[in-house]
């Protein structure tokens, strides 16, 4: 029976919100464990209300947390973890023996999902990091090796604590699971969380909820990281999406439209140039970790010929309650009053700040149109025009239900197995990030297929690099590579392959963001140019030996394909190994012969993409360590792109 109860326990959870381990973060709850879920309720005697309900088919890890003596403070001890979806939930048992049976009933249960771990993290995640390997990103691939039947098959279960026979008799069986209101399923149920909309949603499906930029709502559950279910003002409830909010507390920027949270000097430059504005500005992210810097355009300045860009760090007081200054003799009590006095007074800066630039003001790219919505209706899409022939098929310019500008790939007849890429496709719209093309859903219930996904103005990016050849910084060129190393960090974290990386399947924004697009879909190409002999498929100039020979693909697979797309850019969209058919450039990578450095490419740049092309896989780093290799070049005084002497930097990787 789906409703048997297996376990009935008061254990302790502990808050998945907050960053910091504290007393307040603990919450004693009534477990209880049936076939089918894993539910916990409010543990105060005078009510059982359920405060949370995982189904067991989402979880992916069940283990103990080795806590290495650290300080719990909490009465109970012996800590496990629950992996479910992209969330953890942490909670302490009273003894070891009681923990031991719940780890192991768990683990019995979903011993059969699909999606179970190849590795997870031993220790804790707190204050913004892993402590047993200290890896600063939440979702990031566990250090340790997961074993998802543990000692199961070798030894029985522990008996329940307290279950002993006593004067002959056995205790009475598990209470009913007690009744409640419908679960929230909320990582901090005690403290609602309160939001703020950055952008206007319509909510174009009957369970989702309608936005208003600036209006407050209270986030209800957050089980899926893409869309939340929330309650406006008017008690109405639906999902929304996650990138359209931020959470309202003090002192947080993110509301304000001049605020640009993930944009380096570089990007604030090329879309200031864009505004070309008199008084163009955005406040963005220092260098410098919790400082800020503000990037502004002026036409003209004294002592300067034509435009130029100043980039001011917005500094703070060394009293107490501190204040916060561009220019000494003006002082305030928020960056917010800030930014306010210097839109009306210069005071010191080559202009006043007058319009603010680089924030999206019909919002960015949802995880699909709508909450577990993949599947969609074509009479609802309208096409525009052609924009060329893909690999797959023609690809247009279209629009879904007159809102959304999209781009609907008509797969060819025979270009791909199409059964098994739109179960793909189901995956692959959870995959969503700032730097990778969102994949918006399918029409699979006619023919051809339609595959729908976000519309990027500029195209790809060897055309957009082939076209503006010679407009290029040497920061724009190292912007566009940790653009593509962020997508794919994220694609790394979720243990997910591209197989085909190059700069044909990477798309450019109208902000001159690049985005990573088509992960995955190689291995449903037939296609002759990515057929090789033994029937594996791969495109050869991106490849690195072990998918020559063995057709070995993994994370360090796209890591070598990353630094050919490297190659790409900083020799302004040529194609590798150009003088070369595929079975010479086999024969040539399999003898040592790597790519020559593009006479645009400093010396140091060039050992970013050498250490991409190591013979083993192991030596090549991974994309989190080369995102920050680019970002700490990009925040340097990096050499100009025509400054070939240079000497050589030491990399923070080994060579």
């Amino acid at each position: 029976m789906s409703n048997e109860l297996l376990l009935v326990e008061s254990l302790i959870k502990r808050s998945q919100q907050k960053r910091r381990t504290s007393p307040l973060n603990y919450k004693e709850r009534l477990f209880v464990l049936t076939k089918t879920k894993l539910t916990y309720f409010d543990g105060k005697a005078e009510k059982k209300f359920r405060r949370g309900s995982i189904e067991l088919s989402r979880i992916r890890c069940v283990e103990i947390v080795k806590n290495g003596g650290g300080l719990i403070p909490c009465q109970n001890k012996y800590p496990f973890q629950v992996v479910y979806d992209t969330n953890t939930l942490y909670v302490f048992a009273p003894s070891n023996d009681s923990r031991s049976l719940w780890v192991q009933s768990l683990k019995l249960e979903i011993q059969d999902n699909p999606s179970v771990l190849a590795k997870f993290h031993p220790q804790f995640w707190q204050d913004g990091a892993w402590l047993c390997c200290r890896q600063a990103e939440k979702l990031a691939p566990g250090c340790e090796e997961y074993n998802p039947f543990g000692d199961i098959s070798r030894k029985p279960l522990p008996p329940i604590p307290g279950d002993e026979q006593k004067n002959g008799q056995r205790r009475p069986p598990l209470p009913p699971i007690p009744l409640g209101p419908a679960a929230v399923d909320d990582d901090d149920e005690s403290d609602d969380l309160v939001v703020v909309a950055l952008y206007d949603f319509p909510g174009g499906e009957p369970h989702d909820l309608t936005l208003v930029k600036g209006d407050e709502y209270t986030v209800l559950d957050k089980s899926d990281v893409n869309w939340y279910r929330a309650r406006n003002k008017y008690g109405e409830e639906g999902y929304i999406p996650s990138n359209y909010i931020t959470e309202k507390k003090p002192g947080s920027l993110m509301q304000f439209v001049w605020y640009s949270k993930q944009v380096n000097r570089n990007k604030a430059e090329e879309l200031l140039k864009k505004e070309d504005k008199e008084g163009a500005f955005i406040v963005r992210d220092s260098s410098i970790t919790g400082a800020y810097t503000v990037s502004l355009y002026a036409k003209s300045a004294s002592g300067e010929e034509g435009a130029v860009i100043k980039h001011y760090h917005i500094k703070e007081t060394q009293d107490m309650p501190k204040k916060f200054y561009l220019a000494e003799k003006h002082v305030f009590s928020s960056i917010p009053e800030l930014i306010e006095y210097h839109k009306h007074n210069a005071a010191g800066l080559v202009a006043r700040l007058r319009y603010p630039a680089g924030k999206e003001e019909s919002g960015p790219s949802t995880a699909g149109f709508s909450y577990e919505k993949w599947e969609i209706n074509p009479s609802e899409l309208t096409f525009i025009r052609e924009l060329g022939n893909g690999q797959f098929g023609q690809v247009r310019l279209g629009s879904w239900r007159g809102q959304h500008q999209v781009a609907i790939k008509v797969l060819r007849e025979g270009a791909m197995y199409e059964e098994d890429f739109i179960e793909e496709a189901k995956v692959m719209m959870k995959l969503f990030h700032p730097k990778l093309v969102q994949l918006y859903g399918v029409c699979s219930q006619q023919k051809p297929i339609y595959i729908v996904t976000e519309f990027l103005e500029h195209g790809c990016l060897s055309h957009f690099l082939w076209q503006r050849r010679g407009s290029f910084s040497l920061g724009s060129l190292l912007s566009i590579c940790l653009d593509v190393g962020e997508g794919m960090e994220h694609l790394e974290s979720h243990g997910f392959i591209h197989r085909d990386l190059a700069a044909r399947n990477c798309l450019v924004h109208n902000s001159l963001v690049v985005k990573v697009s088509d992960f995955g879909m190689t291995r449903y190409v037939l296609d002759d140019q990515y057929t090789s002999s033994s029937g594996s498929r791969f495109p050869v100039k991106w490849s690195p030996p072990e998918v020559f020979n063995f057709s070995r693909y993994s994370s360090k697979s796209d890591v070598w394909s990353f630094g050919v797309l490297m190659w790409e850019v900083f020799s302004e969209g040529r194609m590798p190994f150009e003088q070369n058919q595929n079975h010479e450039v086999v024969a040539l990578v399999n003898n040592g012969h790597r790519l020559y450095r593009p006479k645009l490419t400093p010396p140091t740049i060039y050992d970013v993409m050498s250490i991409c092309w190591h013979e083993r896989p192991d030596e090549r780093p991974s994309f989190t360590q080369l995102c920050q290799i680019i970002s700490d070049a990009l925040e340097g005084d990096a050499p100009s792109p025509s400054d070939q002497s240079g000497a050589s930097a030491t990399l923070p990787y080994p060579r």
